[in-house]
């Protein structure tokens, strides 16, 4: 373990350009890998998440290269052509590698195994067994539905329309990546909408796909098979998850005033910056733009004065990565912040919605933790007192940089008990934060 006590440092300052979007990496190799000829993609994320994507891509044929910081070219093998992996799938802490993965395989004829680190090992994927079970997947997997798991390959997998039981990208993005090798016509049912990555991904790369909406507006999303992917060239824009701990930072920081470069701001994930602008944070967007598909600006962030808020259960999908540094801005806003429908929360890396109450109780905060989220009493804008042990992250690097962020804004400072997860998604974390103290 490398344990870390962040300590006030006074005002942020300065301009950074965070990491990738995750959700985009991802299926920029993905998607490349399956599409015949070079695929070029700058501005991928390098974290161990994404790493576990392309390792497992190579293994199934394709070849993926990194050409330069960020740099990254894929030749793929064609939709249809992934071959037998010869060794397990190795997916580390990825939830996103190993569902949207799941899907690929699912409709093609070979056989893989999925395995995962201790935290990854824990998630439930059974809401994604199922629907692939339906298109004639096959499934061993451990108690639970859990990793590790076999999965062996429908040919030729039979399509369906699926209505989603909860707001899931991951099991929308599995099914859709499964229905690109099966006859026919795959359709997903999505009552509330997610991230749309995929989607938008799909159509860049050529996929005949339909989104529209029912008469009960829901989005019904449909996936023309035995498709033909074109090769593409991908600028992944800056993740707003990434950036959400640099913009709550600067929030809650009395005269910080950062500049945020190159953030993706797709309205299905953007819900942070508009929950925090509820609150009375000051973020402005500089120089709006499209790059491939997905809106980007940059963001400039300066220190407000918050107020507690009811957060609109509706908004959990657009930011659902997010609360746990929600939480910590909620902790020093004036007033009472309430947030509920937060179920998904208990199964992510951790119960992030326990082990936050926990890690800011510790910390000096005053929080109510309840069934689907969490109440939470600020401090008015002064600091936290800090504190005297480390909090137990449990291996999830969410929890991680929002304790860290939480230090910033403390007396004695926060200690975390670990800090090496923070490289599953933000290896650079630690030093831009050194940067803006500087």
């Amino acid at each position: 373990m490398r344990p870390r006590r962040f300590l006030p440092t006074g005002p942020l300052k300065g301009r950074i350009r965070v990491p990738g979007d995750k959700s985009i990496s991802h299926r920029s190799i993905m998607l490349g890998a399956l599409a015949v000829g070079e695929t070029k993609v700058t501005g991928l994320l390098e974290g161990e998440d994404v790493l576990s994507t392309a390792a497992a891509m190579r293994a199934m044929g394709a070849t993926v290269e990194r050409t330069g910081e960020g740099a990254w070219t894929v030749h793929g093998v064609g939709v249809g052509a992934l071959l037998q992996p010869q060794a397990p799938l190795d997916m580390g802490n990825s939830g996103t590698s190993t569902r949207l993965l799941m899907g690929l395989v699912a409709s093609h004829p070979i056989t893989a195994t999925f395995i995962g680190d201790g935290s990854l090992s824990k998630r439930p994927m059974g809401r994604v067994i199922d629907p692939l079970s339906t298109m004639g997947a096959s499934f061993e997997a451990s108690e639970g539905g859990r990793l590790p798991l076999i999965l062996k390959g429908a040919s030729p997998a039979v399509p369906i329309r699926y209505r989603l039981p909860m707001a899931s990208a991951q099991v929308k993005s599995a099914i859709l990546l499964a229905g690109l090798n099966t006859p026919g016509i795959t359709t997903v049912v999505e009552p509330v909408p997610t991230r749309d990555h995929s989607e938008r991904m799909l159509r860049g790369f050529g996929a005949d796909l339909a989104v529209e909406t029912d008469a009960d507006g829901a989005r019904v999303i449909s996936i023309k098979g035995e498709a033909e992917l074109k090769p593409q060239t991908i600028e992944v824009p800056g993740d707003p998850s990434s950036a959400a701990f640099f913009i709550v930072a600067a929030l809650v920081i009395p005269g910080s005033e950062v500049l945020i470069e190159n953030v993706g701001l797709n309205p299905t994930r953007a819900g942070i910056v508009e929950v925090l602008r509820q609150m009375g944070g000051s973020i402005e967007e500089v120089n709006p733009r499209e790059v491939g598909g997905e809106p980007v600006a940059d963001l400039l962030v300066k220190h407000s004065a918050l107020n507690g808020v009811e957060v609109d259960p509706a908004i959990v999908p657009a930011m659902v990565d997010e609360f746990p540094v929600l939480f910590v801005a909620a902790a020093l806003a004036e007033g009472v912040t309430t947030t509920t429908g937060l179920e998904e929360l208990r199964v992510k890396e951790s119960d992030r919605i326990s082990v936050m109450a926990a890690a800011l109780t510790a910390a000096g905060a005053t929080v109510r933790e309840t069934e689907d989220g969490m109440i939470i009493t600020g401090t008015g804008g002064e600091p936290l007192p800090g504190t005297e042990h480390a909090i137990a992250t449990h291996l999830d690097h969410r929890i991680a940089m929002s304790m860290a962020v939480a230090g910033l804004a403390s007396r004695a400072g926060v200690e975390v008990d670990d800090v090496r997860p923070i490289s599953t998604s933000f290896p650079v974390f630690e030093a831009m934060l050194e940067g803006l103290t500087a």
